[in-house]
């Protein structure tokens, strides 16, 4: 079973859910942080990186394609 809190698909599951939680931050919070433009852009980088790595897993644990 502990194999399992530190497998490939598990990391997946706690990126998007990372990344859902960000974007919601990023919606309920955007109207208040108009005044600080750094803090808006460095959550938005953050949910990029995020969305990135994501993607990155998802091709490493996607079965290749056949020739």
């Amino acid at each position: 079973m502990d194999e399992n809190l530190h497998s490939p698909q598990r990391w997946l599951i706690e990126l998007r859910m990372s990344h859902v939680d960000l974007d919601g931050l990023i919606d309920r919070h955007a109207p208040s942080l108009r005044d600080d433009d750094l803090a808006l852009r460095r959550m938005k980088r953050r949910r990029l990186l995020l969305r990135d790595e994501i993607a990155r897993l998802e091709r490493a644990l996607q079965p290749p394609e056949p020739a």
